[in-house]
């Protein structure tokens, strides 16, 4: 049975009915703005680390595991030519050691990771660490990339015809087999 309702309180002077209006509601809709708030956000997310360094540097491969931290890490980074930059600001090593002690006075605790060309000379590396640390900071990191062979080191692919160098394997001990129990 369907039917309209009767408005409570209505008169019976009229219809014994009385009809529903319709007003129009002025809220906003905002799913469609949440919506679209939260694509940007993953946007970002994906995007912006990213855009965090902009010198490029062919970093060696490592199979230790990331180490997180709470505030972002300054960067000084040493490309293939030993040419030294702080984020993407090129500088020598006298200017460097400069800036870094201005920036030691602002932020004491600041974090500063080191990345350097796998073709970078030990040497160059250890002098650019010199500075940093002769700029009173003590939370310093190395930057790598991420082994791709399960925590064994860098593996280098053969060039095709050529085949690769492989490991001395040591021979293989047969282990001896235990008596299976009886039942």
């Amino acid at each position: 049975m369907s039917g309209i309702i009767p408005a409570p309180g209505a008169n019976s002077s009229g219809s014994k009915f009385k009809r529903r209006s319709y007003t129009p509601i002025a809220d906003i809709n905002v799913t469609p703005l949440v919506d679209v708030m939260l694509v940007l956000l993953i946007i970002f997310m994906v995007t912006a680390p990213l855009l965090q360094v902009g010198v490029p540097v062919d970093l060696p491969k490592t199979s230790a595991q990331q180490v997180g931290g709470k505030d972002e890490p300054m960067v000084v980074s040493v490309n293939s030519q030993g040419e030294v930059f702080l984020g993407e600001t090129k500088y020598d090593i006298a200017e460097l050691g400069a800036k870094l002690k201005a920036v030691h006075e602002e932020k004491p605790d600041q974090r500063v990771f080191m990345r350097g060309d796998k073709a970078v000379d030990y040497g160059k590396m250890m002098e650019v660490m010199g500075v940093v640390i002769d700029s009173g900071f003590r939370q310093l990191g190395l930057l790598g990339e991420q082994a791709q062979a399960l925590g064994r080191g860098t593996v280098t692919p053969a060039t095709p015809g050529q085949t690769a160098p492989r490991a001395p394997q040591a021979p293989v001990q047969p282990q001896p087999q235990a008596p299976a129990p009886r039942r």
